[in-house]
């Protein structure tokens, strides 16, 4: 008997547009199926990775980069013949590609691919309700990943009026005509899209819907740039002389986001101090488009780990408890475009408690977002730089 095929799902969308928390809603909503994972994180600390870790049969971490950048196409069959052991038992395999990843350049790999245990299951794009529209303006080329979805989730519909729900489905339908459109709040879908032929181009006709033609490279300019026509043959054999992986993979990465881009890998052994790490978050840059991770207060909260999520204005703490046997790190990965990388990580390092206060001299205390809990005897220690004044009137908190 055969071994059956497993679907290839790439799951994109641009920078915080809630790709990691829809994943994690079908891991944990799977209903019996084995789900495997390629993360693509972009930054050196994989904070996606360490998102999903526990509630995967089996991951595979790509890091510090952009997946469609890598070598060529036999790399990711290496890892997906990896996932595709009859012992894994796997059902589906997710690639959540990085928000800076061109999802046509991951689709051309996957059909490149010769693992003959695998088939491409689609492309889910996931789309910011409240950042789509400045989205679209700072990235036109948004449009052209739309355009080729299979499916699209509109997500973080919660935040945005009835007006403008209505209105950005009806863009979504222009962008991409026949695509079908989710709308979900927290990533919340019916994990069976995944599952469901209906949704999933069937194997019959993937070249008809996803053809090398259809994901051809156009130049943000409106001038036509190479189109893949002359290497698909030696792409789908997987040729990797060289000189078919800059067509495969898009000549150069001109046009691609993570060119835009920088990130910045942050980690701390020593506590953060509340007021001043949102003190660092009120006043970032404009650049400083995404910054994701987890933070460590210490004794401000002994019990558990912040996980942080800054999406342009958007700002979320989330508590979740410390892992028995925890590393208690602040691990933060920073993304921008134009954002001076070492003044972010001393202002950051400017965050951390310092030896003094970890010592237990008597400082200014505050709870998690700034109510004043205990203030010294003046007399007994004075307040350290950054931690506030003595003034018993609490800050408005969060």
């Amino acid at each position: 008997m055969s071994r059956k095929q497993i679907p290839v799902v790439v799951l994109a969308g641009f920078l915080g547009s809630g790709k990691t928390t829809l994943l994690n809603h079908l891991l944990r909503r799977r209903a019996g199926n084995r789900i495997a994972v390629v993360v693509n994180d972009f930054g050196a600390i994989e904070i996606d990775a360490m998102t999903v870790a526990g509630q995967v049969g089996s991951t595979v971490s790509l890091g510090n980069g952009c997946l469609c950048c890598a070598v060529d196409a036999s790399e990711l069959d290496g890892y997906l013949e990896r996932l595709t052991r009859p012992s894994a038992r796997i059902d589906l395999i997710v690639v959540e590609a990085s928000g800076l990843a061109e999802p046509q350049e991951l689709v051309r790999m996957i059909l490149a691919g010769d693992n003959p245990h695998t088939v491409y299951g689609g492309l889910v794009e996931v789309v910011d309700a409240a950042e789509f529209d400045a989205t679209r303006r700072r990235h036109p080329e948004i449009d052209r990943h739309l355009a080729i979805a299979d499916l699209v989730v509109l997500n973080k519909t919660d935040r945005v009026a009835e007006a403008d729900h209505a209105r950005i489905l009806d863009v979504l339908g222009t962008l991409g005509p026949g695509t079908p459109v989710v709308s979900a709040s927290y990533g919340r879908i019916d994990p069976q899209l995944l599952f469901d032929p209906a949704v999933r181009p069937p194997e019959e006709d993937k070249a008809r819907q996803l053809s090398f033609e259809d994901l051809r490279f156009e130049d943000p300019h409106g001038d036509e740039g190479h189109t893949g026509e002359g290497v698909a043959d030696d792409a789908v054999h997987g040729a990797g002389d060289g000189a078919g992986d800059d067509a495969v993979h898009g000549v150069g990465h001109e046009g691609h986001l993570h060119t835009e881009y920088e990130s910045v890998s942050f980690t701390a052994t020593a506590p953060m101090r509340p007021r001043r790490l949102m003190a660092f978050l009120d006043s970032r840059p404009p650049g400083l488009y995404r910054i994701k991770g987890y933070v460590d207060f210490g004794a401000g909260d002994p019990d558990h780990r912040y996980g942080v999520h800054a999406v342009g204005r958007f700002l979320r703490f989330h508590p979740e408890p410390w892992a028995r046997g925890t590393e208690r790190v602040t691990q933060l990965v920073l993304i921008g475009s134009g954002i001076d990388g070492d003044a972010l990580l001393k202002e950051l390092a400017a965050c951390q408690e310092t030896a003094a206060e970890a010592s237990g001299a008597p400082v200014e205390q505050r709870d998690m977002w700034g109510v004043l809990r205990y203030v010294p005897d003046p007399s007994e220690a004075e307040s350290p730089s950054g931690a506030g004044s003595a003034d018993p009137a609490p800050e408005s908190g969060r």
